[in-house]
């Protein structure tokens, strides 16, 4: 657990202004999101069957919350780490055409995170998805898409201001592209972490895109990415500055999902071929469900960007240790 405490830091709303300004938050951005991608509102599972093959493996070591019903007798079913290959399946039944997509709020647990002031056991997140055409799988469309989402985020810090002008995160006025590649050539000698920090000190907003291959000097990924859902030559990660932690955070982790090609060389790099024999696999390798790009959006980590907020904890309501909440207690950042 690492715990950041911010110098004299005031979170300058009180707990219901703050509760207010979330639901504001919450509220107008789905609507101004969902118009500008052309997404429409679909119900989601909390959870699916583990034999599907449908949940995030994310990492590929984070272990999802299990359990059994009594009315299923020997079926594993798992809490969702995230929507990503759902999603694909839900645009081909619910028969969504190119260039339309869904979005849903998306609820998880995470039993493996380490809790500190951006990362909370309890996860919630605008999951989103559209269908393209095989052509438009590239880096211009990846490129465009973000453009996109910045640009809604951007029109957000404008409607926070005219509501609570006394709390409201100054934003950067673009998005910076840069991959991770090219970030790891520019400060060779950083961790993954500091470079992200450095680089998103200077530009505010940074889109670091092609996350999962090894890198040529450290031999690892810039972050962990599973082989079967994004393509990592066409994926990457939104950051922002956040003034009250003096650091960078992630907003968004989207992509071009993978073909029927990169689906097989992907996990054949991270030796989990045995995957490509699930139905999910199955329906990706025959080309049985649309091409698509997508991703989420953090509901929580956007409220604490909007707001400066300097802990996750401030914006939503999950458990912490109790010596966490003691100290945030004592330097004035309110825990719901």
């Amino acid at each position: 657990m690492e715990l950041y405490i911010p110098s004299g830091y005031d979170p300058v709303l009180t707990v219901r202004q703050t509760q207010e300004a979330i639901k504001y938050i919450r509220d107008t951005f789905q609507k101004e999101f969902g118009r500008e991608m052309n997404l429409s509102r679909i119900s989601a599972p909390l959870f699916v069957f583990k034999k599907s093959g449908l949940n995030d493996d994310l990492n590929g070591i984070e272990r999802p919350v299990g359990f059994d019903l009594q009315e299923m007798a020997g079926e594993r079913i798992e809490v969702v780490q995230s929507l990503a290959k759902w999603k694909r399946v839900a645009l081909k039944k619910y028969g969504f055409d190119v260039h339309e997509g869904l979005y849903t709020n998306m609820n998880a647990i995470r039993r493996d995170e380490i809790l500190d002031n951006l990362h909370s056991a309890y996860v919630d997140q605008w999951d989103w998805e559209k269908i393209i055409t095989k052509k438009e799988r590239t880096d211009e469309v990846l490129e465009e898409t973000v453009r996109t989402i910045f640009k809604v985020i951007k029109h957000m810090e404008h409607e926070v201001w005219y509501k609570y002008p006394q709390a409201v995160c100054h934003l950067a006025d673009d998005v910076y592209f840069i991959t991770s590649q090219e970030l790891e050539d520019l400060y060779p000698d950083l961790s993954v972490k500091d470079r992200e920090n450095a680089i998103v000190r200077d530009r505010k907003c940074v889109f670091i895109k092609q996350i999962g291959w090894n890198l040529k000097r450290s031999g690892h990924p810039h972050d962990g990415r599973a082989p079967d859902y994004d393509d990592w030559n066409l994926n990457g990660d939104l950051l922002f500055w956040l003034p009250s932690l003096n650091r960078a955070v992630e907003i968004s982790s989207m992509g071009i999902r993978v073909d029927e090609n990169s689906i097989v060389e992907q996990c054949r790099e991270r030796h989990c071929e045995g995957r490509l024999r699930l139905p999910y696999h199955q329906m990706i390798v025959n080309r049985e469900l649309p091409y698509t790009i997508g991703g989420g959006i953090g509901q929580s980590r956007l409220c604490m960007l909007l707001l400066n907020k300097a802990h996750v904890g401030e914006v939503q309501a999950s458990i912490w240790p109790e010596d966490m909440i003691r100290t945030c207690e004592k330097n004035h950042i309110p825990l719901l």
